[in-house]
């Protein structure tokens, strides 16, 4: 079993654990390509030690810890203590674990085997390292904390221990409790600390100890949270019920079904807390685990625009949650320009200590757009006009910076620059030298890639309609269906490639092609950026063998040096870039296109327990065989569980 099966997730935490429940301590280490072991509560960790012993050994596993298929915040194991063949188990030990907002839930009951009492003893070792997630990405870096103390006392009255990390002003905690307390608060030979009891089982008797875990984060109260993992699964079963109750499954099609609900499960485990403009509480969706529990603005743009179908109220909450924070002068260090929409929120002490430029960033050229496609999408599929008007002025302040700052007026196009400290790459495709030729030598300059000129010219042409419908702005409107119309003419003009019958993946500083076969010309099928003819001509393409894996369509064509089949934008296969396309196949009317697209993602998700990562390698399906993982992709995501959705919707419901 992979570490992702072990992951339980709740809303902004989740946990990480071994086959056996235990966290294991090595990840002060890097971790692994799934991500670093232990409890994680807004981008740092609360628990980096969780090792259960009984009679002085590490039991042994019966059933390995699985997560419930219904279920991502919960899971279960069965042990037992080490002997042998001519000595069966004394007791057997069913540990039951669950996660809620800022909490770690453990029950362990244990179940006596013989005739006859029976003394067990148990020993829990503790710790916590408060390790900020950016220290476990293993990219190499190191940063300094001057002044940083660490402190592990006992509670008072003797029910654990708390865990005490400060820096300056910054100061977290970490509490442990026991019922029944423990006999005692050991310390370690490793700074840990370790929770010890004396147990007295009945003959053929059981007894239960509940442990809890609650992290405080630095500025935050005490969680308020379930008392026992069946209280935190009942808890997350309601709000599951809740999702799937807006949704018509595929009876006829069960594997995209299947899909679909695991999707909704997912999507209702990893709503993360926010506030609107006026600071009232929003729940949005956090981009994935393990790295990005937090809002990104692209990913929760366009998980609530596949949502918005059956879950209107996550794009309600998302756009309420991003005029919030939506830059209103320009910071350098930030990427922030006034209107721009921000990219990524992160509350770590890196964060807060300025060390990494992401407690608030704006690095994103497309999700300023993609805020306008949602509002007005929003707008046109639920008929309530009351966000738009709300929003008004944000919308406004979104569309100039896309004049002004953004480029559409300077350079004719959205434009993003490397940002040194941040991101060199600011569309979707955000890892170094993913905007490359087909040769695979990157782009110089200044960058304008092509999906962001279609997400630009959806905006336009939609808050065109809510000034002229709501806003009652003629003028404005006709400005920017205008301005929508000459953005078409130029792009297909600059960007098409008449020798491969298919646009260019952007241009780059020179106004040069970059001239790679990439997967973002299906997001220009899905804005509707492309005339008919071009539109069936790329659409048609993508779905050519060296683009489509059989299981989804690869973001760089097979064939290119620029591929690579295990990179992450360069050969890789993305639900979401899949779902996008699906949807832009299904507006050209490529439908049995789109229908064979869904197939090969649903197939793909049938292999993985019904659940879509956030991107697969890009090798060829063949027969028998499941594919290939990512290994660094984030598993759940939040775009990945609402692809199925967006499917769904591409093939018309069934």
């Amino acid at each position: 079993m992979s570490d992702r099966d072990r992951l339980l997730v709740r809303g902004r935490t989740f946990v990480a654990v071994g086959a056996g429940g235990d966290i294991s301590g090595v990840g002060s280490a890097r971790g692994t390509a799934a991500g670093p072991g232990g409890l994680f509560v807004r981008d740092a960790r609360h628990l980096s030690r969780w090792q259960l012993t009984v009679d002085g050994a590490v039991p042994e596993i019966l059933t390995p810890v699985a997560t419930s298929p219904a279920a991502a915040d919960a899971a279960r194991c069965v042990l037992v203590p080490r002997g042998g063949r001519q000595e069966p188990p004394a007791y057997t030990i069913f540990r039951e674990q669950a996660v809620s907002d800022g909490v770690f839930l453990e029950t362990l009951r244990f179940l006596s085997n013989r005739p006859v009492p029976t003394r067990v003893a148990l020993a829990l070792t503790v710790d916590a390292d408060f390790t900020d997630q950016f220290e476990l990405r293993a990219d190499h870096r190191t940063y300094a904390k001057p002044g940083a103390v660490r402190s592990r006392l006992p509670l008072d009255g003797g029910e654990g221990v708390e865990f005490t990390y400060r820096r300056g002003e910054w100061c977290s905690r970490t509490t442990v409790t026991a019922d029944p307390a423990p006999d005692g608060v050991e310390q370690t030979g490793t700074g840990a600390r370790r929770l010890v009891w004396t147990l007295e089982l009945d003959a053929h008797g059981s007894l239960e100890v509940a442990l809890r875990a609650a992290a405080r984060p630095h500025g935050e109260p005490e969680p308020h949270a379930p008392r026992s993992p069946a209280e935190a699964v009942r808890q997350l079963a309601a709000i599951e019920e809740e999702y799937a109750s807006g949704v018509a499954l595929p009876a006829a099609w069960p594997e995209l079904a299947a899909a679909c609900a695991r999707g909704l499960a997912d999507l209702a485990a990893l709503q993360v807390p926010a506030r609107g403009p006026d600071g009232e509480e929003l729940r949005v969706p956090g981009a994935g685990v393990p790295w990005f529990l937090t809002l990104l603005g692209r990913d929760a743009l366009l998980t609530s625009l596949f949502a918005l179908p059956y879950l209107p109220g996550l794009a309600a909450a998302t756009l309420s949650a991003l005029a919030a924070t939506q830059a209103t002068e320009a910071v350098d260090g930030a990427v922030a320009e006034p209107g721009k929409i921000v990219h990524e929120m992160r509350h770590g002490e890196l964060a807060h200590f300025g060390q990494v430029p992401f407690g608030r960033y704006y690095g994103s050229v497309d999700a300023t757009p993609l805020f306008l496609v949602l509002l007005g999408a929003y707008t046109e599929q639920t008929g309530d006009t009351a966000p738009a008007r709300r929003l008004e002025a944000h919308a406004r302040a979104a569309v100039g910076w896309m004049l002004d700052h953004g480029g559409l007026t300077s350079r004719g196009y959205l434009v993003h620059r490397p940002d040194s400290g941040g991101l060199a790459n600011q569309n979707w495709k955000d890892s170094p030298g993913a905007i490359c030729s087909a040769d695979g030598s990157g782009a110089t300059g200044p960058v304008m890639a092509a999906g962001a000129q279609g997400y630009a010219y959806d905006a336009l042409r939609r808050t065109s309609r809510l000034a002229r419908t709501v806003w009652s702005d003629e003028v404005y409107a006709d400005l920017l269906t205008q301005t929508a119309a000459d953005l078409r003419d130029r792009f297909q003009h600059d960007f098409w490639m008449p020798e491969h019958g298919f646009p260019a993946l952007a241009l780059d500083g020179d106004g040069h092609q970059v001239d790679a076969l990439a997967s973002d010309a299906g997001h220009l099928l899905w804005s509707g950026l492309l005339d008919k003819e071009y539109g069936e001509t790329v659409g048609r393409r993508l779905l050519e063998p060296d683009f489509f894996s059989g299981w989804g369509v690869r973001t760089v064509a097979a064939g290119q040096p620029a591929f690579h089949p295990l990179s992450s934008h360069r050969g890789s296969v993305w639900p979401h870039d899949n779902a996008l396309i699906a949807l832009g196949l299904a507006r050209y009317g490529l439908h049995d296109e789109a229908r064979a697209l869904a197939r090969g993602l649903a197939a793909a998700a049938a292999t993985t327990n019904d659940r879509l990562p956030e991107a697969l390698a890009g090798y060829d399906r063949t027969p028998g065989h499941a594919p290939v993982p990512y290994p660094h992709a984030c598993v759940p995501e939040s775009r990945s569980a609402a692809a199925p959705l967006a499917l769904l919707t591409a093939v018309g419901g069934a």
